[in-house]
């Protein structure tokens, strides 16, 4: 399996053979669902919290005689049908951490990469050189390469005016090839891949 490798106008400058293993694998939907929302899910803080009638403040008298007032009987103020009462089946810190092996999640990111290809949504470029952090250069070569905002740029390094550039671009979102997972690559339309980068993820599934 050949693809083109482009420049930042568009043109193409040569081909490259993408690995069958990575980029001509086989769809289940049932491992990419997985995939996705073991990433969502750990991407949740948990810090969500309320208190019980246990943890609040005050209730430690009851409020009126058990018989003879004409009202419901009642053992604290703190009950949660009181104001200022505690919370029922409310929120509680938790960890929602999932774990997924790590076989499982190559093959998920093998799957993801494979979908862009059948849908025409992988970009190939030589290389990715900014002359200063300027949006107006990214917009053109996304532009030049016929992607859309909501893409994802896969590098090899860091690059600080690549960074800064693409900020101001809606949707638009930097990652190093290391950090590469199922999620990002099916949360976009398009994946600009450099050919640096590429080099570095076939081993993977060495």
């Amino acid at each position: 399996m050949e693809a083109s490798v482009l420049n930042l106008k568009g043109e193409e400058v040569g081909k490259v053979a993408l690995p069958e293993k990575v980029f001509g694998v086989r769809l289940s939907p049932v491992l990419l669902h997985e995939a996705t929302t073991t990433y969502l899910s750990n991407q949740r803080s948990g810090t969500a919290n309320t208190k019980t009638r246990a943890e609040v403040s005050g209730g430690g008298k009851k409020p009126w005689k058990q018989k003879h007032t004409g009202r419901a009987r009642q053992g604290s103020t703190r009950s949660p049908i009181w104001r200022k009462g505690g919370v029922c089946f409310g929120p509680r810190t938790r960890s929602w951490r999932l774990e997924m092996p790590r076989k499982k999640s190559r093959q998920a990111l093998a799957q993801a990469l494979s979908a862009r290809v059948l849908d025409g949504g992988l970009r190939i470029v030589d290389n990715i050189s900014l002359d200063g952090a300027k949006t107006k250069q990214v917009a053109a070569f996304l532009k030049a390469l016929k992607a859309e905002n909501r893409s994802l740029v896969v590098t090899d390094a860091r690059d600080a005016n690549l960074a800064l550039a693409a900020r101001n671009v809606p949707e638009l979102r930097v990652v190093l090839v290391s950090d590469l997972n199922a999620y990002e690559v099916l949360a976009h339309r398009h994946v600009i891949i450099t050919r640096k980068a590429l080099d570095k993820l076939a081993p993977r599934w060495n």
